[in-house]
């Protein structure tokens, strides 16, 4: 009953509040204190009890009431922060305070003329109002943003609120949260902190909704519209993790041990989800978002001097501003790295565990904030990098990925996870050790509907990456130019393909070059050079253990023949357009040969209608997102300039010609990276109206027809073909096995053209990445957190919410 009597009083003043015409005093304690101070309301009540359309009412029409009501509750949380909560009433009210201001904070964000509110010092309050000169030793003069991000920091930290307090009971129990050290307050074991403190539900629940609150202040970004400007900073971001912030270190390993050392399924008691309340779970995904939200790492001044732990590499130059980032690329100890590393892929595992009991374990929804962790890891500290490529348990992480990407093939509303799945492959695979990894025997119950197959996990990636390009959606199209680069940056150390992989290939080779494919974009003909290029690489440098490929490529050998002579003729060019209007899917559907799937698995399903989804920018194209490097006769890498660079002119000629073919020459300038995916398909349509379409031309078919790398491949055929032929007349075979037994034993040493350097495609970060991950970024943010649902409804301006 109680309840709800004090559900009935605070909706009281919040009507109060709303009807108010004339200025409340900030003095009057007696009407401010009905908001935090009596009632018992859980978040969720204060997001029914405080409706929008209130909010905005009090901002347009009373807004001095509004700026009383942040001033007051950041007021509340700086006293509960200095007193650290010593009672019960103390503690409700810091809490209730927090709720408030996630309430209100998205609401003055949305508004440009309130934005800065919280970076203005307020008139007359603290000790010193406005008075500059005693600045250092006075909080009154610091904007409110930094006194309740500093309050926020302190309660995080608070004994018998936050953390477990280390002082026995007794008359001087209270510890001092000024003299407290936060570093031996660490929420739990791992990088650079050895004691795993007991768990407290309490504790997470009350971290918890700290870590709500602050998510809620950094979400400023999401109402500033994209922008190419990499310089503009988020200055809630920007403060919190600076050296004014003394709990930055001890927070940031907080943080990231929560996360890395949560294990979902505990002892493994079937169904123990569904008797037990997992506040753990709330505090992983909290922090993960707080950790993904922060690790945003844009130009700043000079560096400033950061506290250096034992776990952290004394001898590294000081890094960036952003003490979270710092710390995260000066993490340097095996035992870190593996802990992490290990942790993330338990997590990343959890979905595909299968159970005898259906739903017996519980399924964690975060991956997607995961892989945006593990991507800035593998970002900014390039030894975690190296350490992750180091041993198979890089294969660890691509398995999960892989089921993520061909469960999310057919669904739109996941395109983002789509993109940062294969961005992650993208960049693993300009490294030589993730490809030589590739070559381990993939034995795991998976549940994917991919064909049943007996191989290795290159062969588990090609047949995703062709159930992709095969079956997926249209909005994924952009995404197989970087899917078939993966492959060609693996492809010189795949010692030994599948047959069902080998196929798969080839029917993508052979859905690419249809006549009316090539001519009908500028771009198209990019997947053939690839697809080609990746041939060569395994002829050229895996040939003894690809027998598989080499009688796929010996079967299909039709599709190189016709592509050496594809007609570039202005008639057969119409022709096939003409052809292409009839049968407008983007590539062959019909698989190659379809086989059973995977036991467990189901197929992949569009979204349910009515799914929300939030827009991305668009992706730069292959050729801005990757830089080209040429593997040296001793195993280094060397960069290959652009081809529109004054030094590109004095390259070996060969290797130019086979660089240039899959520049994308579409002049799609940088500016058009900043718009929606829905405003590039406003534009391309509206531009067909004012502006000739590209049409395919004779001069431009030839210009690259004359550049196919067919000729290691025309080879092989030339030597091979009639060699198999005379051995299936000759015994009259039509057993394939006996023919791949001769053509393991088969060589082709003295025959081939002279092998061709090896290009790597590496990942290159630019402007237009930054911003795709930024939108990315916060609108998994936005979506993940419903409930409360924090953000629903108010003006965000960084990307679209859709309805699917």
């Amino acid at each position: 009953m109680g309840n709800t009597d004090s559900k009935l009083n605070f909706r009281k003043a919040v009507i109060q509040l709303t009807t108010k015409t004339q200025p409340v005093e900030a003095t009057d304690d007696a009407f401010w204190d009905q908001f935090w101070a009596d009632s018992t309301t859980t978040v969720q009540d204060v997001f029914a009890l405080v409706p929008a359309a209130e909010i905005r009412a009090v901002r347009e029409e009373s807004p001095s009431n509004l700026a009383t009501l942040c001033y007051k509750a950041v007021e509340k949380l700086v006293q509960g922060a200095e007193s650290g909560c010593p009672t019960e009433r103390d503690k409700t009210v810091v809490l209730n305070c927090c709720r408030m201001l996630a309430r209100i904070l998205p609401y003055i964000f949305e508004d440009q003329d309130w934005r800065g509110f919280f970076w203005s010092t307020v008139p007359g309050a603290g000790r010193a109002g406005l008075d500059e000169a005693d600045d250092d030793d006075d909080e009154g003069a610091r904007p409110l943003a930094e006194s309740l991000l500093l309050a926020i920091a302190d309660l995080l930290f608070c004994p018998d609120f936050t953390v477990q307090s280390h002082k026995r009971n007794g008359p001087d129990s209270v510890e001092d949260m000024h003299s407290l050290d936060s570093c031996e307050y660490i929420w739990e074991a791992g990088v650079g902190f050895a004691q795993s403190p007991p768990l407290n539900y309490i504790h997470d629940l009350n971290r918890t909704e700290l870590l709500r609150l602050l998510l809620t202040c950094f979400s400023e970004a999401m109402y500033l519209p994209p922008s190419s400007d990499n310089n503009i900073l988020n200055p809630w971001v920007t403060f919190f993790c600076s050296t004014e912030n003394r709990h930055a270190l001890p927070l940031f390993t907080s943080l990231l041990n929560v996360v890395c050392a949560y294990d979902p399924v505990g002892y493994g008691i079937p169904y123990n989800h569904l008797l037990f309340a997992d506040y753990r779970e709330a505090l992983v995904e909290q922090a993960l978002q707080i950790l993904i939200t922060t690790l945003e790492h844009e130009g700043g001044s000079g560096p400033h001097h950061a506290p250096s732990p034992s776990s952290l590499d004394e001898q590294e130059p000081l890094g960036p501003d952003n003490l979270f980032v710092n710390y995260l690329s000066r993490i340097h100890r095996e035992e870190d790295y593996d802990f992490v590393l290990k942790g993330l892929a338990r997590l990343l595992s959890n979905p595909l565990a299968q159970t005898y009991l259906p739903n017996s374990t519980k399924k964690i929804q975060f991956h997607q904030e995961l892989l945006v962790l593990f991507w800035k890891l593998c970002d900014f500290n390039k030894k975690f990098l190296y350490f992750v490529l180091k041993s198979s348990d890089v294969l660890d992480i691509l398995v999960p990925i892989l089921f993520y990407l061909n469960d999310a093939r057919a669904d739109q509303s996941r395109v983002g996870l789509m993109h940062i799945g294969v961005f992650i492959l993208l960049l693993l695979s300009g490294e030589r050790n993730f490809g030589v990894r590739l070559n381990k025997p993939f034995s795991l119950h998976v549940p994917m509907d991919i064909p049943v197959f007996t191989g290795t996990h290159a062969d588990l990636l090609i047949i995703v990456f062709h159930k992709i390009i095969n079956s997926g959606h249209q909005r994924l199209q952009p995404l197989f130019d970087c899917l078939l680069t993966i492959v060609v940056n693996v492809s010189p150390y795949l010692k030994s393909l599948s047959m069902v992989a080998a196929n798969k290939l080839l029917h993508l080779l052979e859905a690419f070059s249809t006549q009316w494919y090539l001519f009908s974009s500028s771009q198209n003909h990019h997947l053939v050079f690839f697809l080609l290029e990746a041939f060569n690489n395994i002829i050229q440098y895996q040939f003894d253990g690809n027998c598989n490929l080499v009688y796929a490529i010996i079967r299909k050998r039709s599709v190189f023949h016709q592509l050496a002579n594809l007609p570039t003729d202005a008639a057969t060019i119409h022709k096939a357009l003409q052809r292409k209007k009839k049968t407008p899917d983007a590539i062959s559907r019909t698989s190659s040969q379809e086989t059973v799937s995977m036991e467990g698995s189901r197929p992949a399903v569009p979204a349910e209608p009515g799914t929300l989804n939030a827009s991305l920018v668009a992706m730069p194209g292959i050729d801005k997102l990757t830089e080209k490097s040429q593997v040296s006769e001793d195993g280094t890498l060397v960069t290959v300039p652009r081809m529109d660079s004054p030094k590109a002119r004095e390259v070996d000629p060969s290797t130019s010609a086979a660089a240039s073919d899959t520049e994308s020459n579409s002049g799609r300038d940088n500016e058009d990276v900043f718009y929606t995916e829905a405003e590039m398909e406003r534009r391309r349509l509206s531009s067909t109206s004012s502006v000739p379409c590209w049409n395919p031309t004779p001069e431009w078919a030839l210009s690259w027809k004359s550049k196919l790398p067919l000729q290691t491949i025309m080879r092989l055929l030339q030597v091979l073909v009639p060699q198999v032929e005379k051995i299936c007349i000759d015994k009259g075979l039509t057993d394939e096995s006996e023919i791949l037994k001769f053509l393991q034993h088969g060589t082709l040493v003295g025959l081939l053209p002279v092998p061709h350097p090896i290009l790597i495609r590496k990942y290159q970060a630019n402007a237009g990445t930054a911003m795709w991950f930024r939108t990315y970024m916060w609108g998994v943010v936005y979506l993940r957190n419903v409930d409360p649902p924090i953000w629903y409804d108010t003006d965000v301006r960084l990307f679209e919410i859709q309805r699917m």
